[in-house]
C-alpha cells in the first residue's frame, strides 16, 4: 500500500543564502547596520541602520537643511552597539573627515552634537578630480569612523565617479554619505542605499529612492531637534505681522 508523499517544504529565501531576500522586504541577510539613532528610520532601513563599506547618498535641494542633525546620533555615538563595537571604534581613533564641506568647521556647533573638534579632518580640494582621489584614499585606509563628502553640482563623469568610491569604500568600513544635490535624483548611480531630504517644520520629510526592498511612496516624517544657533530666533513660520502704517514709524527708525 502507498503512503501519501510528504508536501514539499516551502523554502524562504534567506534559507537559501543570508544575502537572498524577496522584492516585497527589505534585505535583512546581510551585516547588521549601524544605528542611525531613530527607531522609524533603522525600521525602513535594510538591515536596521547605515551600512557601512557602500556609497550612501543624501539627496537634498540645498545645504542646511538638517542633513548633520540627522546623522547627529550616530556621529556622536550615542548608540554604541556592544564592546566590540566600542573597542572597532577606539582603535580607528573615531575620526570623521568632512570632505568639500560648504562651509567652514563650527567647533561649538559640532561640541554641540556631541562631536569634539578634535575627531575632525577637514579636507578640502581645489578640483573635483582631487576631491574624488582625496574621498579614495580615506576610504581604502579605511582610518575614520565616517566620512562625509559634499558635491555641490552635477558633472560629466559623475557615474564613473561614483562607480570608484563605491568599490572603494567595499574595501573597509567606513560610514560613507555622499551630500548630492536633488537634481542627482534623475540619475543612474551604483548606491545600494539612495535617500532624499525635504525640510518638514520641526523635521526631515524623508525620501526612499533606492534601498535593497520594496518601493515605498509615502516619505518617512522625522522630528529633529532645533541646532542651537536658531533657537534664539522665532520660527519662521509663524503668522505675518501686519505692515506698518503710514506715519507709525518713529523719527530714530525711519532715520
Amino acid at each position: 500500500m502507498s503512503t501519501p508523499s510528504s508536501p514539499l517544504r516551502v523554502r524562504t529565501p534567506e534559507t537559501i543564502h543570508p544575502s537572498l531576500w524577496l522584492a516585497s522586504q527589505l534585505a535583512r541577510g546581510g551585516a547588521r547596520g549601524v544605528s542611525s539613532g531613530f527607531e522609524a528610520l533603522d525600521a525602513e532601513l535594510p538591515d536596521r541602520g547605515w551600512p557601512p563599506g557602500v556609497l550612501i547618498e543624501l539627496l537634498l535641494p540645498q545645504d542646511g537643511i538638517g542633513e548633520l542633525r540627522l546623522l547627529r546620533p550616530l556621529l556622536a555615538q550615542e548608540h554604541v552597539q556592544g564592546p566590540a563595537r566600542a573597542a572597532q571604534r577606539l582603535a580607528r581613533a573615531e575620526r570623521i573627515a568632512l570632505l568639500q564641506a560648504p562651509y567652514q568647521v563650527n567647533a561649538p556647533g559640532w561640541a554641540h552634537m556631541g562631536v569634539a573638534a578634535a575627531r575632525l579632518l577637514h579636507l578640502q580640494a581645489d578640483h573635483a578630480a582631487d576631491a574624488g582621489w582625496a574621498a579614495e584614499q580615506v576610504l581604502r585606509a579605511d582610518s575614520c569612523q565616517a566620512l562625509l563628502m559634499w558635491q555641490a553640482r552635477q558633472r560629466k563623469g559623475d557615474h564613473d565617479l561614483l562607480r570608484r568610491l563605491h568599490i572603494a569604500a567595499q574595501s573597509g568600513n567606513t560610514l560613507f554619505f555622499m551630500f548630492r544635490p536633488l537634481a542627482c535624483a534623475r540619475e543612474a548611480s551604483p548606491a545600494p542605499l539612495r535617500l532624499t531630504l525635504h525640510a518638514a517644520r520641526d523635521g526631515l520629510d524623508i525620501g526612499f529612492l533606492k534601498r535593497r526592498g520594496p518601493l515605498r511612496e509615502q516619505p518617512l516624517f522625522l522630528p529633529l531637534s532645533p541646532s542651537p544657533n536658531l533657537q534664539r530666533h522665532a520660527p519662521v513660520d509663524r503668522r505675518t505681522p501686519a505692515l506698518a502704517t503710514a506715519g507709525s514709524l518713529s523719527s530714530e527708525l525711519a532715520g
